[in-house]
């Protein structure tokens, strides 16, 4: 079976996003003065091909996330898999 993946990262409430403040002051520069609280993050998306279950992709996915598409110590992860016609 092949499965769709969705993974969005985010860094973790603890860690400070310069990224995300800059964003928050332009848009209010902008006169967007209703905005608060932006994080900007990562979005990956992928496919996986030929595994037996949503379980085992859910675990390839779990492994992927620690080992490289994410750093645990700074970010929170999150994933959504969708099982693909075919």
């Amino acid at each position: 079976m092949d499965y769709k993946v969705e993974i969005e990262i985010l860094l973790k409430e603890s860690i400070l996003d310069p990224q995300g403040q800059a964003v928050e002051d332009g848009l209010e520069k902008l006169d967007y003065n209703n905005v608060s609280d932006v994080q900007v993050g990562k979005y990956i998306e992928l496919e996986l091909e030929d595994l037996a279950s949503k379980e085992e992709a859910s675990k390839q996915v779990e492994e992927m996330c620690q080992r490289l598409l994410t750093n645990p110590v700074i970010e929170d992860y999150t994933f959504e898999i969708e099982e693909l016609e075919g």
